[in-house]
């Protein structure tokens, strides 16, 4: 087995990497990585219903959908994620027990007492520690999950939404766990460095060191491809299924009733009900609005122009905005 620490901090990179080693490598691997702040959705899930999308723009947080299935989470740096890449299997029905037990024996070999809990999650003290996914490519699975050390749990808590009743949709839905940090656990205090340390020696066991990081031409692969698909709007949103949006919000121009109908994350019906005012027909106003991508800086762009006091007297661009999301 390969071992691998990669430094990148960047999750539309370190996303990419995971999806090129699945389809490239020769081995079987185990992989350390961080990101920085963001949000990473699950693959089958409709990407605005998960995230909190006002707090994910003013703290300019990236979203980024990932390969394998199940829900949404929050990752900074206080987390710490960990990949199996493994080949040659025979697959009829997603092991995440199998792969989460390296990392629950090894928390318990710290003095954590850590134990798998349910479909995927591993758990200290009932306290949600780690959350797993899978995707498997032909006879090849990837696992990966996080491990929850120092995280900012307010964050977790402010990116992702916590309802979804403005979207309906056959998209996965993110269950919210009562969450937990490591650090809170260990007998001794540890800093993160330490504790990736402790993980790369113990998975090495008597085996070599880990690989420092992955190879100058694996790195310009898997930026490519990062390029390619990890950092596009098509992948992150568009990929979501298609759904419906529907929203009523009191605004000083009165109730606004927005009704969306959106195919492959661009807005393909509108209505605009509610008490509002204005001196001209809001059919024009709905027509501006079919075609474009449901994302706040490309709506803010097409109606930059508009004058919408004349459709919605009182109401002004960034309040619609808000009744958009």
């Amino acid at each position: 087995m390969r071992i691998l620490y990669n430094p990148s901090l960047d999750p539309a990179f370190n996303l990419a990497a995971e999806d090129w080693l699945l389809h490239h490598t020769t081995t079987d691997v185990f992989m350390l990585w961080r990101n920085d702040k963001a949000v990473i959705v699950g693959r089958n899930q409709n990407t605005l219903a998960e995230i909190n999308e006002s707090f994910v723009l003013e703290r300019h947080i990236p979203v980024v959908r990932r390969l394998t299935g199940g829900g949404a989470v929050f990752h900074d740096l206080g987390n710490l994620n960990f990949t199996f890449i493994s080949l040659n299997n025979v697959v009829s029905q997603l092991d995440f027990r199998r792969f989460a037990a390296p990392m629950v024996a090894a928390l318990n070999a710290l003095g954590v007492p850590c134990e798998f809990n349910g479909r995927n999650d591993m758990v200290v003290r009932g306290r949600k520690v780690s959350g797993n996914a899978q995707h498997v490519h032909k006879d090849r699975v990837l696992h990966h999950g996080t491990l929850l050390f120092a995280s900012n749990i307010e964050d977790i808590s402010g990116a992702l939404r916590p309802g979804q009743a403005k979207y309906s949709d056959k998209a996965v839905k993110s269950v919210r766990s009562r969450v937990g940090n490591i650090a809170d656990f260990l007998p001794q205090p540890m800093s993160i460095e330490d504790f990736i340390a402790y993980l790369l020696r113990y998975m090495a066991g008597e085996g070599p060191a880990a690989d420092a990081s992955l190879s100058a031409e694996e790195q310009a692969a898997i930026e490519a491809l990062a390029e390619e698909k990890y950092r596009s709007w098509d992948w992150n949103f568009g990929f979501s299924p298609d759904y419906g949006f529907a929203r009523a919000a009191r605004t000083p121009g009165g109730v606004l009733d927005v009704r969306l109908d959106v195919r492959g994350g661009v807005i393909a019906g509108v209505r605009l009900f509610g008490d509002y005012f204005g001196v001209r027909d809001v059919g024009e106003l709905e027509a501006l609005l079919a075609g474009c991508k449901h994302d706040r800086q490309v709506l803010a762009a097409r109606l930059h122009a508009v004058d919408l006091n004349a459709y919605l007297q009182g109401v002004d661009l960034e309040t619609f905005l808000d009744c958009l999301f």
